[in-house]
């Protein structure tokens, strides 16, 4: 066989092993993963403090900023999970009614859930779920920590790093590593800008529509959908349809349920189909196969953290395959419809 016959099944190979050894050693890449987003995010903080500060003192600040971050979101994010589930846990059997009247009516029409429902859906099933999510919190709180280690250490290296990249590589290695990595920071910047803006208008819309229903927990409500929103597709989703099953629950009305089910739907719909790209402009518009595809695929590999850190992650590499004549094609087929991918400049 020939080079170029053989180029293909290599290029397949070595694709499936890297694959392979993202998922075998996600425990070492996710957090270095997650440590170069942090990094790219508050950079600029970094740099502006080191200019009246001495460094050391600068990246104090900007740790203790990061840590804050982080204790805000997942106290939100607690609050709002917490109070749902400890409601849900307290009206577990108006829900094992309900789902026994909707298993009635399955079966009346040849679909048959009671095996399903007595195998799951009981107390133990609650049980295991709040372990289950125990454990995964434990384990989150693991991660971060190694997480801002990293990124105590990134920070100290990022200008070394720039300079031994100019000493280590040739003239356009050099410049495709450093203004790929440059672009790529500015625009994880502005997808967690646009992202946080988007998740707090679908947040107090949600708040706004659960109570304006009649909803109870409207507050927490909002709090979820404003969480999950930063995870494309997924989350949006999962804060959609738990307010539907709870207001089925809570009103025993269907058509309470679709009215709250519709009007969650437009929320989602005006802002992440309307307002957010436009918000987002060409410089982070990608298909929509292509961020589904990120979600699920990073999702299986990294789990929670890959379905949030998908989208940045195929934001870099259309970025970088903007640097090279040779694989523009591909930022131009898979990221921004409109515009040029080359000479965008960092912002």
């Amino acid at each position: 066989m020939t080079e170029r016959a053989l180029f293909a099944p290599i290029c397949i190979l070595a694709a499936i092993a890297v694959v392979w050894a993202l998922q075998a050693a996600a425990s070492i890449f996710a957090p270095v993963v997650g440590a170069l987003f942090l990094i790219a995010l508050v950079w600029p903080l970094q740099r502006g403090l080191q200019r009246v500060l001495p460094k050391l003192l600068a990246l104090a600040i900007v740790v203790c900023v990061v840590v804050l971050a982080f204790f805000v979101f997942a106290s939100i994010a607690s609050w709002g999970f917490g109070r749902i589930g400890r409601s849900v846990l307290a009206d577990s059997a108006r829900f094992q009614l309900l789902y026994s009247q909707l298993a009635d009516w399955l079966e009346g029409h040849g679909i048959v859930v009671a095996g399903v429902w007595a195998e799951h859906f009981n107390v133990g099933f609650f049980v295991r779920i709040a372990q289950g999510v125990t454990a995964r919190l434990n384990t989150m709180i693991s991660f971060w920590i190694v997480v801002v280690v990293y990124v105590l250490l990134g920070l100290l290296d990022t200008e070394a790093v720039a300079r031994n990249a100019r000493l280590a590589l040739s003239g356009p290695a050099a410049d495709t590593l450093i203004n790929g990595s440059s672009l790529t920071a500015s625009k994880w910047r502005r997808y967690m800008l646009v992202r946080t803006l988007m998740s707090l208008a679908t947040g107090s819309m949600v708040w706004a529509l659960s109570a304006a229903f009649g909803l109870r927990f409207a507050a927490e409500w909002g709090v979820i959908a404003f969480t999950l929103n930063y995870i494309p597709f997924i989350g949006p989703f999962v804060a959609t349809f738990l307010p539907t099953l709870y207001a089925l629950a809570q009103f025993g009305s269907p058509q309470a349920a679709i009215s709250i089910f519709a009007g969650l739907n437009v929320i989602q719909f005006i802002i992440g189909s309307y307002i957010e790209p436009r918000v987002a402009g060409y410089v982070l518009a990608m298909s929509p196969f292509v961020v589904l595809f990120s979600v699920f695929f990073w999702s299986f590999l990294w789990g929670l953290f890959g379905a949030f850190i998908g989208v940045p992650i195929t934001i870099a590499l259309l970025t970088y395959c903007s640097q090279s004549p040779s694989t523009v094609w591909i930022s131009q087929l898979l990221g921004s419809p409109t515009g040029p991918p080359q000479g965008e400049q960092p912002r």
